[in-house]
């Protein structure tokens, strides 16, 4: 019997696990309890699947909008990089 395929569909964990209580989902990758516990068991199409709710989701609860930038990877608000760097020097 020949072994299913290796997914290549990476998965989307920052190793920032924490649920948030409201949302029912990982504060760091964005996926619920269901969707890490089938995650080593999927399909790349499942992953998929899973990936789009993500993001979906991390539109819907930005950290940058809440103001809090645990990832570092918020962009200054209200200027550019640009300006933001004019302003320093």
């Amino acid at each position: 019997m020949s072994q299913p395929p290796t997914p290549s569909v990476a998965s989307p964990c920052i190793n920032v696990c924490k649920m948030d209580d409201d949302g029912g989902f990982c504060i760091g990758c964005f996926r619920t309890i269901a969707e890490i516990a089938v995650w080593s068991r999927t399909r790349d199409e499942q992953r998929l699947n899973i990936l789009v709710a993500v993001e979906r989701r991390r539109i819907e609860h930005s950290a940058c909008a809440a103001g809090e930038d645990f990832r570092d990877d918020c962009e200054p608000t209200g200027s550019s990089r640009g300006e933001e760097r004019a302003r320093e020097e």
